[in-house]
Formats: structure tokens, sequence, C-alpha cells
């Protein structure tokens, strides 16, 4: 995922992409531990873009209490 898509979003869409990605990087951690995977990549990108919506979600709710 793109940051300029990420910051596009707003808090409630940002808030559920997050969960779904949590729950896609959970079934790739299972999958991964019991069977071979295709590719290994897919988990650092799956975290990269959960740290990316995090931060932005961080950064987002920051301007919310700055600005009242």
């Amino acid at each position: 995922m793109k940051i300029k898509d990420i910051r596009n979003m707003d808090v409630d869409e940002l808030k559920r992409k997050n969960s779904d990605l949590m729950e896609e990087l959970l079934r790739l951690r299972i999958r991964h531990a019991s069977e071979r995977i295709e590719s290994t990549a897919m988990l650092g990108k799956l975290r990269r873009d959960v740290a990316r919506i995090k931060t932005v979600l961080k950064e987002k709710e920051a301007s919310i209490y700055k600005n009242g």
C-alpha cells in the first residue's frame, strides 16, 4: 500500500483496514509455521503496511486533539 492512499483514508477506514491486515498477517503466520508458503516476503510487506496505517492513525488522532 502506498502512503498517499493511506493518508487519503478517514479514521474509520484506517481502523477497518488495520484489522483486516492484522487478520491476514495472523493467517499467514500460522500457514508459515505449519507449511511452506510461496513468499515469505509477504510477511514483511504486511507488517510494514500495518506500521504505516498505525503511524497515519496516530498522526490523525494527534491532529484531532491538537485542533480540538
